[in-house]
């Protein structure tokens, strides 16, 4: 617990829109329209803070447009790869032909330390999350003119805390850093609410069988998706996609819920089913996170054709 923010805040502050704009590139890229069409940039990040931020950052590395409206989220935490799709939602169906351009990136430089006795909490945080980003773009009218695709649609969003969890996700920036809080009880308190938030997303779909649809929750960690499978009553293969991002990335906050989207879709395509959302036309994707909160968001496939 050394005096060392500067020098975290040092790495972050510079890596970290190179990374979100490396995975920036690769969406633009695979999206086929060109950068300029990008009205709207959502840059979200709990790694390090700096005037101007990251979203500024990022629009130099990237060359966009001067007049694109940006929104910075800072410190926000796991659930955000929920959030970010809640806000990208609302500001392209508020404003016609927008584009709005999604990036999360995370770094574990602000958490990793020396272990200790007093610290053990750190042991945790440091073996579970990692470094990553991700990036996707956000419109409601798609200009078929342009083959512009989409992968999925964002149905419904809502936001929730639970009851009982005070404490339960936590994070501290101080001299030595950020340092992670992440209580025991935290899997039991999420499988205990995950109906309920099911319930209400789906209501006005009519879906009750959560083995119909498809999973994107966020891979907080094994035991969260041990206990979320067990209390809902899911197969062993619907939160295979989870398991695989955490197996292979670890938990990269924010990033995580995209890296599951992709791996959802990339599977569909490979093994020829006919919606992005292996064959499912609804799915739900979770956010959890610091509050303890949750982001639900309903999604609708796209068909493979």
């Amino acid at each position: 617990m050394e005096p060392s923010l500067n020098v975290r805040q040092k790495v972050a502050v510079a890596e970290i829109p190179k990374l979100g704009a490396a995975a920036a590139t690769k969406a633009i890229e695979e999206w086929g329209q060109p950068k300029s069409l990008i009205t709207h940039v959502i840059f979200c990040t709990t790694s390090g803070m700096d005037l101007p931020g990251a979203d500024y950052q990022l629009y130099k590395l990237l060359g966009l447009n001067p007049d694109i409206q940006r929104i910075m989220l800072y410190q926000q935490g796991c659930f955000a790869g929920g959030t970010v799709l809640r806000l990208a939602k609302c500001l392209a169906e508020s404003s016609k032909g927008a584009r709005v351009l999604v990036v999360c990136s995370e770094t574990t430089t602000v958490l990793v330390r020396a272990p200790s006795e007093e610290h053990q909490d750190d042991l945790v945080a440091q073996a579970l999350f990692a470094d990553g980003a991700s990036a996707l773009i956000v419109g409601a009218d798609p200009n078929v003119d342009t083959n512009e695709r989409p992968l999925f649609t964002i149905f419904s969003t809502s936001q929730v805390i639970l009851p009982d969890s005070d404490g339960a996700i936590g994070g501290h920036v101080g001299e030595g850093g950020l340092t992670a809080t992440l209580h025991r009880d935290v899997p039991l308190i999420i499988s205990k609410n995950v109906s309920k938030c099911l319930e209400q997303a789906f209501l006005p779909l009519g879906i009750s069988d959560w083995n119909s649809i498809f999973w994107a929750p966020h891979p907080g960690g094994r035991a969260i998706l041990d206990q979320v499978e067990e209390r809902v009553g899911l197969k062993p293969e619907k939160l295979w996609a989870s398991r695989h991002v955490l197996a292979e990335y670890g938990n990269m906050s924010s990033v995580c819920v995209h890296f599951v989207l992709d791996e959802l879709r990339k599977r569909s395509i490979k093994e020829g089913k006919s919606t992005t959302g292996e064959g499912f036309e609804w799915g739900v994707l979770f956010g959890f996170g610091p509050g303890l909160t949750v982001e639900t968001v309903v999604l609708r496939s796209v068909a493979l054709n």
